[in-house]
């Protein structure tokens, strides 16, 4: 068992996180080259990267879907995912961050903390995954590692802990010092590996000078560096790393390093803090879940009971494959698991470890493994997989809801079926994608997290499937909330047809909930019945029932968020009362309460931050002003404009050709959603 157990210190399982164009794929193709794993540096403007493998991914230049990679660096295995940087994959990115240990994160020197980089930030903030960051593009026009720091420090509100300083800049940029061993890292042009030597004598007194800024930096956060510190006014090489470690574990600082990848100069020491900063699987806590109700732990551990989380799921030409974070015990090819979600068995054919559309065959997987099976059939993304015997249900990622909907058709009707198995199949891989139909059209409708994210799934359709598709104009998801509401609303649901009668009476307060409106969510259900007039099985199918009113409201069918319903008074039949009787009165109570109520319609909305040339700004801000847009701000640098604002995502769709037109191609944007506001009377949805 030992020797398992100090062969898990020795893995990391990491993501590489930022915003679109950050060079997320460019640092993980650095890291196969660096660490042996591929004999030739991959370019994304090539499309000859190994995790953009995808067939869309190379046409469009973006990472589209998590791959995962597998290397090794200084004794240590690497288990690593390319995450999506752009906003409509964030679920990409959240299903991800639940099953790693650590994460690196990638900002652009010259543009610091993007808004996407600021999302993935606090997905990763949400699951406690440690971090260390690595500025990059370092030998670009304008790059400024402090300047980005700053960013770093004002956006995302951590301590940056810088542990390099950058020799030369832009063009002349060819290398880092090494605070902690005070010692020069240069790269020449056509060489692969780092030349190390002294600090060259015209960076010595700066570099002195943040060795103290950091020293002074970790002292004040970490008690043992602190008593070093005191006692001899500065902090050994060991020490400062030893700290280091700790408080990037605890997530009171964030390790800094600076490079540019595309270039190859710094990725060698960026591995180096992945090793020495980052956790292993043993370094985490304990995965917790639950059964029947029961909360449990699993250690990782080779030799305790059998639980994985099925993370993602991918169809392929040879089959079906399933992406596991192992968390405790051992799976081994042949070995029968449970879905602990469905509670049926499923036979493990195949264990794969993974690189990218590539795989080799393993005879068993351990705890803190990364990998992918074949032979499940109904495993889906979020499934706990664990020992029959011992069973086990681990949280699974959370899933949006979708904001943007189109109405899908085949275009020969001898398709149609074919097209539903292929959305059927759109689905099982991505749980951000919803498919439904529009019971007054009867049209095919696909929900997703954004335009682009929509252009993406019916291209796979097209693609993988050989169908001609039609797609309808592109919709939002609205929803509706209470505006003023209604107190003392009577409802009473009496059925009487010859057998065991139903009976309830209930008495519901509706009032707006101050907070989650925003945020497109937001419901809260409480009981102030007293005298037990309404037993408590009964408050929870109140409850229940009130839940399966907000399907839709009675503006235009859309959901119902923001609002709080209180529960007042009611009353039982000693016969005729039951829990189907409650849900109902609290169904059609709830119901005739918000027709009852002033109503508000929701639009979804999104921050916009568009980069432009300083000449085309008046341009644009009168474009977004068209847009319903409210600008927040503007940033001016090296001769462009960042100008951020908020606006209706219905108000962007066809945003980048018309941005594209206007600005000479040389504009571009990107949206994070941030909830939900009023939307103007005037707007009629379309549903």
């Amino acid at each position: 068992m030992r020797t398992n157990l100090n062969a898990l210190t020795t893995v990391r399982n990491l993501g590489i996180l930022a915003h679109v164009d950050a060079g997320k794929t460019t640092v993980t193709e650095r890291i196969l080259y660096a660490t042996g794993t591929t004999h030739r540096r991959g370019e994304v403007h090539d499309g000859t990267t190994v995790t953009d493998f995808d067939s869309q991914e190379r046409d469009r230049g973006i990472t589209i879907f998590a791959a995962a990679v597998s290397c090794a660096w200084d004794g240590h295995r690497i288990n690593l995912i390319d995450t999506p940087g752009h906003v409509d994959f964030a679920d990409e990115v959240e299903r991800a961050l639940r099953v790693l240990d650590g994460a690196v994160a990638v900002f652009d020197a010259v543009a610091g903390v993007e808004p996407q980089s600021e999302s993935v930030w606090r997905q990763a903030d949400r699951y406690g995954v440690p971090r260390i960051a690595f500025v990059n593009k370092l030998d670009r026009a304008g790059a400024d590692l402090d300047t980005a720091v700053e960013s770093i420090r004002d956006r995302l509100h951590p301590a940056p802990l810088v542990v390099q300083l950058p020799i030369g800049s832009e063009d002349g940029f060819t290398g880092v010092v090494d605070l902690l061993r005070m010692r020069a890292l240069t790269w020449a042009d056509g060489e692969e590996a780092a030349q190390e030597g002294p600090v060259p004598e015209a960076l010595r007194e700066e570099a002195l000078r943040r060795r103290r800024l950091l020293e002074e930096a970790v002292a004040e956060r970490h008690p043992a560096a602190l008593e070093e510190f005191c006692d001899q006014e500065t902090l050994s090489a060991s020490t400062l790393a030893s700290a280091l470690r700790d408080l990037t574990h605890s997530g009171d600082g964030v390790v800094v390093l600076c490079g540019s990848a595309y270039r190859n100069r710094g990725v060698e020491p960026l591995l180096d803090a992945v090793v020495a900063y980052l956790p292993s699987p043993l370094d985490v806590p304990a995965v917790r879940g639950t059964y029947d109700g029961t909360e449990q732990e699993r250690a990782a551990d080779p030799h305790a009971p059998f639980a994985a989380l099925a993370f993602k799921v991918h169809a392929t030409a040879t089959g079906r494959l399933t992406y596991l974070r192992v968390y405790s015990g051992t799976i081994g090819k042949g070995d029968t698991v449970m879905d602990a979600g469905t509670r049926r068995s499923e036979r493990v054919g195949r264990i794969l470890r993974v690189q990218a559309d590539r795989h080799a065959q393993l005879d068993r997987a351990l705890a803190g493994d990364i990998v992918a099976v074949v032979g499940l059939k109904s495993a889906r993304a979020g499934s706990t997989l664990c020992a029959p015997d011992v069973p086990l249900v681990l949280e699974p990622p959370s899933v949006a809801d979708p904001v943007v909907s189109v109405a899908v058709e085949a275009r020969r009707s001898v398709d149609t079926d074919r097209l539903a198995t292929a959305l059927a199949r759109l689905v099982e891989e991505d749980p951000s994608l919803v498919v439904r139909t529009d019971p007054e059209t009867g049209q095919t409708v696909l929900s997703g997290m954004g335009e682009l994210h929509l252009e993406v799934a019916v291209e796979k359709v097209r693609r993988d499937h050989g169908l001609e598709v039609t797609v309808g104009r592109p919709s939002v998801s609205y929803r509706e909330t209470v505006a003023r509401g209604v107190s003392g609303l009577v409802y009473r649901h009496i059925k009487q047809d010859g057998g065991a009668g139903q009976f309830a009476h209930v008495v519901l307060d509706v009032e707006p909930l101050e907070t989650g409106v925003e945020a497109g969510g937001g419901f809260e259900f409480r009981s102030t019945v007293v005298g037990g007039r309404v037993p408590q099985e009964y408050v929870r199918a109140v409850e229940a029932g009130c839940r399966d009113a907000l399907a839709e409201g009675p503006l235009g069918g859309h959901p119902v968020t923001g609002l709080r319903v209180t529960l007042t008074d009611g009353a039982t039949h000693v016969k005729d009362s039951s829990d189907t009787a409650f849900r109902t009165a609290g169904r059609f109570g709830l119901r005739e309460a918000l027709r009852a109520s002033a109503m508000t319609l929701l639009e979804p909305v999104v921050e916009v931050t568009v980069t432009v040339p300083e000449d085309a700004v008046g341009t644009v801000l009168g474009d977004l002003a068209a847009r319903r847009g409210r600008v927040s701000g503007s940033v001016t640098r090296a001769g462009s404009a960042a100008v951020t604002a908020t606006v209706p995502l219905a108000e962007l769709f066809g945003y980048a050709t018309r941005l594209r037109s206007r600005t000479q191609g040389r504009g571009t944007f990107t949206a994070r959603p941030t909830g939900y506001a009023p939307a103007p009377t005037s707007v009629t949805p379309v549903r």
